[in-house]
């Protein structure tokens, strides 16, 4: 009877769903033309890099300029796939210069 069930159980059951940063989080670069752009992940998924778009290409000038309007912690880096130097911004708020460079970001 318990094996007969195991698969209705199974299911039955939610998936487990990934954690999320709820909010939204900007940056600034410069498209292929030079013109300035403002880039946003919204409601990012957390322990994962993400690759910034329209910074990820080495031959296009980093972005600048981070503001974490999500709930969780953000470390920005300055490598495209979450290598070289860090730094973390708080939730709700944390914010960079122009002068704090990125390629890309992982949320806690």
């Amino acid at each position: 009877m318990a094996l007969a069930l195991a698969p209705v159980l199974a299911l039955a059951l939610p998936a487990a769903s990934a954690h999320a940063a709820t909010g939204v989080f900007t940056y600034v670069y410069k498209d292929p033309y030079g013109r300035v752009r403002t880039g946003l992940l919204v409601d990012p998924e957390s322990r994962r890099c993400h690759p910034l778009p329209g910074a990820i290409q080495e031959y296009l000038p980093p972005a600048h300029s981070p503001h974490n309007g999500t709930s969780s912690a953000a470390t920005v880096f300055t490598g495209p796939d979450c290598t070289g130097d860090h730094f973390t911004l708080r939730p709700e708020g944390g914010h960079g210069s122009e002068r704090l460079k990125l390629r890309s970001v992982r949320f806690a």
